[in-house]
């Protein structure tokens, strides 16, 4: 019984290591698949929620700052310090890295922000703590928008 066993194991290892091999199939020249769309160049992160645009050509409206200023460190210092990381980012020089649509929008719409926008879901993998919806107004934001509009140098 051990002499067939050991001839039927010979003759499926002599059939399997046969399989395959001899000349590699020839195939045609690689050919690229393009899309026929157009694929048309990311726009500016603006975020995500109401705010779709944001005049920012005029120079800074000292007041609106002023307004902004007062509204920030009631409702934002608690998690962000300018000039260091805390809680939340360094927002020092933040109209320099975003859109001021995008500020407005974190502003307003955190929850919506860091479920869809990528830059903000970045920021919370990296502070490790969703900002907090302050409830502010759209006029409310635009105030802190021009705050920082008025720090950049």
């Amino acid at each position: 019984m051990k002499t067939i066993n050991s001839i039927v194991m010979a003759a499926l290892v002599m059939m399997f290591t046969s399989c395959g091999g001899g000349e590699p199939k020839q195939q045609g020249p690689a050919v690229k698949a393009e899309s026929m769309v157009k694929k048309e160049a990311p726009g500016p992160d603006k975020g995500v929620g109401p705010i779709k645009s944001v005049d920012v050509s005029a120079p800074v409206d000292a007041a609106l700052a002023a307004t902004g200023m007062e509204t920030f460190e009631a409702k934002c210092t608690a998690c962000h310090k300018m000039g260091k990381r805390f809680v939340g980012p360094d927002l020092t020089e933040v109209t320099s890295r975003r859109e001021p649509e995008w500020i407005m929008n974190m502003i307003l719409n955190p929850e919506g922000m860091v479920a869809e926008n990528e830059t903000a879901k970045a920021l919370l993998a990296e502070y490790l703590s969703p900002m907090a919806n302050q409830s502010l107004t759209e006029d409310e934001a635009r105030s802190i928008l021009e705050y920082f509009r008025s720090l950049k140098k």
